[in-house]
């Protein structure tokens, strides 16, 4: 199966929403006790909870449009816009190894695309749908 374009596209969506979310489980986590009236009215955890649920069901509608081992990578950028994102809303800092991380995920999703291109197709497997 070759991976469709809205399904490369809602995969990216789906990164930033869900890094979106950790951004609010952050400051949520600030306001954070375990009582029912403190989670109930903790808006930044619950507008968490709602942007991941979204996030979880774009991902299942992309891997609809293309195969794993091409849209699952790039779940890694995840990590990049969390890291971007902190700086700017957080008032989180990178250094020097952050910012190599950052490079070496990059790297790595880019070398998982280049060696998928070669695969052989799933649904080509006796028995599988």
């Amino acid at each position: 199966m070759k991976t469709k374009w809205w399904a490369f596209s809602l995969m990216v969506l789906c990164t930033l929403l869900t890094s979106t979310a950790q951004i609010f489980y952050k400051k949520g986590a600030a306001d954070l006790s375990f009582n029912i009236a403190s989670l109930a009215t903790n808006y930044n955890l619950i507008a968490g909870m709602i942007i991941y649920i979204v996030g979880a069901f774009l991902m299942i509608t992309a891997f609809r449009g293309g195969e794993v081992t091409v849209l699952y990578p790039i779940i890694a950028t995840s990590y990049v816009w969390v890291s971007i994102s902190s700086i700017f809303f957080l008032g989180e800092s990178m250094n020097l190894l952050k910012w190599l991380g950052i490079i070496t995920i990059i790297a790595g999703i880019i070398l998982v695309g280049f060696g998928s291109k070669g695969s052989d197709e799933i649904s080509k497997a006796p028995g599988v749908i």
